[in-house]
């Protein structure tokens, strides 16, 4: 699994025309599954993005996590995040889950953060063509890859 994670001051997502999801201050979380992935690290994934200190403290380091400064998650799947581009110049997508297992685990994922944190958490709508919105605050933005995570 791989999410991208933006710091941001708002974040919203439409489908159609229509708000289906956002947030004040808090943290975008564009999601993707690599083929052959389970649930097995969604756990690993929900602790390392609520515990990722990224949030500035009294002193003005990025020193306090999700859970500390108590703000909002958006959720967005988004299987681009696995392109190859290696040969030519058109993505190949082939490294991505198939849309019957990585939805079940893109919700699962929403589900788990959303406990973890202990809010809601709104997600975009899976497979949708949808407009995301944010404002980057630093920027902060961290790539986590569940497959690299022993390096």
């Amino acid at each position: 699994m791989r999410a991208v994670i933006q710091r941001v001051v708002r974040a919203s997502v439409e489908v159609d025309g229509a708000t289906v999801g956002s947030i004040g201050g808090g943290l975008l979380i564009l999601f993707a599954v690599e083929q052959g992935e389970d649930a097995s690290d969604i756990d690993y994934l929900v602790s390392k993005i609520a515990n990722l200190r990224i949030f500035n403290d009294e002193a003005g380091v990025m020193n306090r996590s999700l859970l500390d400064v108590g703000a909002d998650a958006l959720v967005v799947s988004q299987f681009t995040l696995f392109a190859q581009t290696r040969k030519g110049n058109r993505p190949s997508y082939i490294r991505s889950a198939r849309g019957e297992v990585a939805e079940p685990l893109y919700r699962e994922f929403a589900t788990r953060l959303s406990a973890a944190i202990g809010r809601p958490v709104p997600t975009g709508v899976f497979g949708a063509d949808m407009q995301v919105s944010l404002v980057n605050d630093g920027p902060v933005t961290i790539i986590i890859d569940t497959r690299q995570r022993d390096l």
